[in-house]
C-alpha cells in the first residue's frame, strides 16, 4: 500500500504540475487520489477537505499574512534607497564596489521586505543602471544580483520559518528567526569574496570616497528602516510578544515610517492592501493542500518508509546529511521555495530527528538548501526577475552566473555539517538550550 500510495501521489502531483495546473491545485488532487487507495471516495473528498481546512486553522498563520503585508508596504515605501546608501557605504572601498553594494543592499533590504524576489527587482532596477554607467559587464552585474537575492529570505523576518515552524512539531519561530542570521551573512559574504575577484580581475572600479558626515547622514538615515529588525525580532526573542504579535507591530512600524518618509501615500494603501491579500491566499491554499498531503503521506506510513529507505543506505550521519542537502537543491531547481519545504519538510524532518538532527538547524538547511533553486533555470523565480529587470537574456546571465553557484553550495555544505553556525546566537540570547 505504501509503493501503491506513494506513486499515485507524486506521480498525480508531477503530471499535473507538468501539464501546468497550479501547484496547491496539484497537490489537492494528487492527495485526492492517493486517499482513494485507502479510503472509500466519500470519505477520501471528506478527509482532504478536512485537512485542508484544519492546514489553515492556526493562528500562527496570521504571523505569515502579517509580515507579507510589512514587506508590501516597505517594498513601496522609500525605504530601499536609504538602505542602498548604506550598502554604499559599507562596500564602496573595495573593487567592484557597486556589485558589492548590491550583494549588502540585498541582504539588507532583503531581510526587511523577506522577498529574494521583490529584493532582486529593488536592487536591479537601481544598480543595473549605475554599474553599465560605471562599465560593469551588465550580464554579470544580473548576476551577482540573482545570486545574492536570496540572503535576505534567509535573514528574519521572513514567512519561511513560520511555515516549517508548522511543519516541524512546533519549533520555536524566535528561535528559527535567531538562527537565520549567520547562514544569511555567511551566503552574503562568500558571494562577496567571489564577487571581489572577479572585479579585481575585470578591474571594476572603486567608488568615491565619502566625507564624514555624509557618511554619518547615510547611516542615521537607514537606522530607522534597521531598527524594524531589531524591534521584532527582539520582542520576539526576548518574549515581549509572539511572532504574530510582532508581524503585527512590523506592519505598523513599517506603515510609519514610509509615510513619514513620504514613500507611501495614503492612496498606495488599497493596491498593497490587495497584494497582500492575493499573495496570502496563494499561501494559505498551499499550506492547507499540503497539511492535506502530510495527513496521507503519514497515514501511508511514506516518512517512515523514506526515513528507513535512507538509513539503510548508510549509518552516517555525513553521508545522509550529504545526501539530504543536495536532494534540497535538486528539489529547489524544480519547485519554489514555499511549496517545496511544505512537500518535502514532512519526508525528511523524521529523517532529520532518527539522526539527532536538531530542529532549528535542520530548519536553516532546508531553508539555505531551497533558496539557491530561485536563482537557478528552468524555473528560479528571481533568475527570471533579474533577468527582466537587468534587460539581459537568461542565456548570457548563466554563464557568469555559474561560478556565483560555488559559494552558494560552500555555504549550504558549512551550515548543514557545522550545526553552531545556526545555533550559536538562538543559544547564546537564551532562546533555546
Amino acid at each position: 500500500m505504501t509503493f501503491i500510495t506513494t506513486l499515485a501521489l507524486f506521480g498525480v502531483f508531477f503530471i499535473l504540475l507538468f501539464v501546468g495546473v497550479p501547484i496547491s491545485v496539484s497537490i489537492a488532487v494528487a492527495t485526492f487520489a492517493a486517499a482513494l487507495f485507502f479510503l472509500p471516495m466519500d470519505s477520501s473528498l471528506l478527509v482532504t477537505s478536512q485537512q485542508i481546512i484544519t492546514g489553515i486553522d492556526s493562528f500562527v498563520l496570521v504571523a505569515l499574512v502579517f509580515f507579507m503585508l510589512a514587506g508590501s508596504i516597505m517594498n513601496n515605501g522609500g525605504i530601499a534607497q536609504r538602505l542602498i546608501n548604506l550598502a554604499k557605504l559599507i562596500g564602496g572601498r573595495m573593487s567592484g564596489s557597486l556589485a558589492h553594494t548590491n550583494v549588502i543592499g540585498n541582504m539588507l533590504f532583503g531581510s526587511i521586505s523577506g522577498s529574494s524576489i521583490a529584493s532582486a527587482a529593488t536592487m536591479g532596477k537601481i544598480m543595473g543602471p549605475q554599474q553599465k554607467k560605471e562599465g560593469y559587464d551588465p550580464a554579470y552585474s544580473a548576476a551577482v544580483n540573482i545570486a545574492s537575492a536570496p540572503t535576505g529570505q534567509i535573514i528574519p523576518p521572513s514567512g519561511i520559518p513560520i511555515i516549517y515552524s508548522l511543519l516541524s512539531e512546533g519549533t520555536s519561530i524566535g528561535a528559527l528567526f535567531l538562527a537565520g542570521y549567520m547562514p544569511g551573512i555567511l551566503m552574503a559574504l562568500l558571494v562577496l569574496i567571489v564577487a571581489y575577484i572577479i572585479a579585481k580581475r575585470n578591474k571594476y572600479p572603486v567608488s568615491g570616497s565619502v566625507q564624514w558626515g555624509e557618511g554619518v547622514k547615510i547611516v542615521l538615515d537607514a537606522v530607522p528602516s534597521l531598527l524594524l529588525i531589531v524591534v521584532v525580532i527582539g520582542g520576539i526573542a526576548g518574549g515581549v510578544f509572539t511572532a504574530t504579535e510582532g508581524a503585527a507591530v512590523a506592519v505598523l512600524y513599517a506603515l510609519i515610517l514610509s509615510l513619514i518618509y513620504r514613500g507611501l501615500a495614503f492612496s498606495d494603501i488599497p493596491k498593497i492592501l490587495k497584494e497582500t491579500v492575493v499573495f496570502s491566499g496563494m499561501i494559505l491554499l498551499l499550506v492547507g493542500a499540503s497539511t492535506a498531503m502530510s495527513w496521507v503521506m503519514t497515514y501511508a506510513q511514506i516518512p517512515q518508509t523514506i526515513t528507513n529507505a535512507l538509513l539503510a543506505l548508510s549509518d552516517n550521519y555525513y553521508v545522509i546529511m550529504l545526501i539530504i542537502a543536495f536532494l534540497l537543491l535538486l528539489v529547489g531547481i524544480f519547485m519554489d521555495v514555499a511549496p517545496a519545504l511544505l512537500v518535502f519538510t514532512p519526508i525528511l524532518f523524521p529523517v532529520a530527528t532518527q539522526l539527532g538532527v536538531d530542529p532549528v538547524h535542520f530548519g536553516m538547511i532546508m531553508t539555505m538548501g531551497l533558496a539557491i533553486g530561485v536563482t537557478t533555470p528552468p524555473i528560479g523565480t528571481v533568475l527570471f526577475i533579474g533577468s527582466s529587470v537587468s534587460g539581459v537574456s537568461i542565456e548570457k546571465i548563466v554563464k557568469p552566473l555559474v561560478i556565483f553557484y560555488i559559494p552558494l553550495v560552500v555555504g549550504l555544505l558549512l551550515v548543514t555539517f557545522i550545526p553552531e553556525i545556526s545555533l550559536w546566537l538562538p543559544k547564546t540570547l537564551g532562546v533555546m538550550e
